[in-house]
């Protein structure tokens, strides 16, 4: 079918969906997009406004959104409010929680720290939670097969990207042997509900509501049974803007007086296997956003994920990959301009 043919029939389903729940005259207006299919169009109407998600099958589904947003709300954390929803057609109604992501937020000078302390709390109240309750209902665990396919797209799409010497099977096989070894070590410290994307783009700040649900919480349909460095690592060293160490320092130190049971050796073997995975699956994302979808805007990005990568090779479990990577990714494939 013609592209102009298939936005067409998309746009009558949404006016039908619309029409069915009452907002089919209200201003409608696009307020995001990301690196998914998704899309978010805030409608206004007389007396309130609510956010459409276009989150098109089969390349979306939002059914993971809709169990994790009401398990989230009814353990007491700011998500947005499911208002209608067709999970065949892949559309949704949202309460509007605003534009005051944290992203915006710091562009206009509020204070990083009070940001950032915000979103650590939140995150210590959901871990402080017993592993049974915070985890909602079928979300599965990240195991190995998802972690070694996430950490396989750095010669999937990243190396071809910049036309680094594909490895052979032989070097594949002991990538893949090196990661399992590392990976064991993530586990080292407690399980708990990983919103997977947490970070100053997918937060809010929600200023008339008091404790942690003044930091609301977007884009969590990815979530899964991790453990609980994932997220903390996801905001502390976040792939799209660089944060001072100081400040670093101080939210990690919030968070470790908060789980005095975790002892250093295992919350850092933890953090290092996280953050070398996470970065490596993001360099491999934003490598194919590039090649695959024709969006080039994230590979500025790529030059503080290997100084991330650098201080995550720098930890004892992490010897044989930096070896790895020194032999197949040599300096001048690390320092992509976009």
């Amino acid at each position: 079918m013609p592209v102009e043919s298939e936005r067409a029939q998309r746009e009558e389903i949404i006016s039908a969906f619309l029409k069915r729940h009452g907002w089919d005259s209200a201003q409608r207006t696009r307020i995001a997009g990301d690196a998914s299919f998704r899309k978010y169009d805030r409608l206004i109407g007389e007396n309130k406004s609510v956010v459409l998600m276009d989150a098109p099958p089969p390349q979306e589904d939002v059914r993971p959104f809709v169990r994790i947003a009401r398990h989230l709300h009814d353990l007491g954390f700011s998500v947005p409010a499911i208002l209608a929803e067709d999970s065949e057609a892949g559309l949704l109604l949202l309460e509007d929680l605003g534009d005051d992501t944290y992203t915006r937020l710091l562009a206009r000078g509020v204070d990083e720290e009070k940001l950032y302390t915000l979103a650590v709390d939140a995150l210590i109240a959901l871990h402080r939670l017993p592993e049974d309750k915070a985890i909602a209902s079928g979300v599965v665990r990240y195991g190995e097969l998802r972690l070694l396919e996430e950490v396989d797209r750095l010669h999937v799409w990243y190396l071809p990207m910049v036309k680094a010497a594909a490895p052979d099977k032989a070097a594949l096989d002991e990538y893949r042997s090196i990661w399992r070894g590392i990976l064991r070590h993530a586990w080292r410290v407690p399980a708990s509900l990983v919103l997977f994307d947490y970070h100053v783009d997918n937060l809010l700040g929600l200023f008339d509501r008091t404790g942690i649900k003044a930091c609301g919480w977007l884009d969590f349909q990815d979530a899964v049974a991790g453990p609980v460095t994932y997220d903390l690592m996801s905001l502390l060293e976040d792939a799209r803007r660089d944060i001072d160490p100081e400040l670093v320092r101080r939210m990690l130190a919030r968070y470790r007086a908060a789980f005095p049971a975790i002892t250093d050796d295992d919350f850092n073997a933890s953090w290092a296997a996280m953050a070398a995975q996470r970065h490596v699956r993001v360099l491999g994302t934003f490598a194919r956003l590039n090649v695959r979808d024709g969006k080039p805007g994230y590979l500025v990005h790529i030059p503080r994920l290997w100084r991330y990568m650098e201080r995550c090779l720098a930890h004892p479990i992490m010897g044989e990959l930096k070896t790895w990577l020194d032999r197949h990714v040599p300096a001048s494939a690390r320092m992509v301009k976009p």
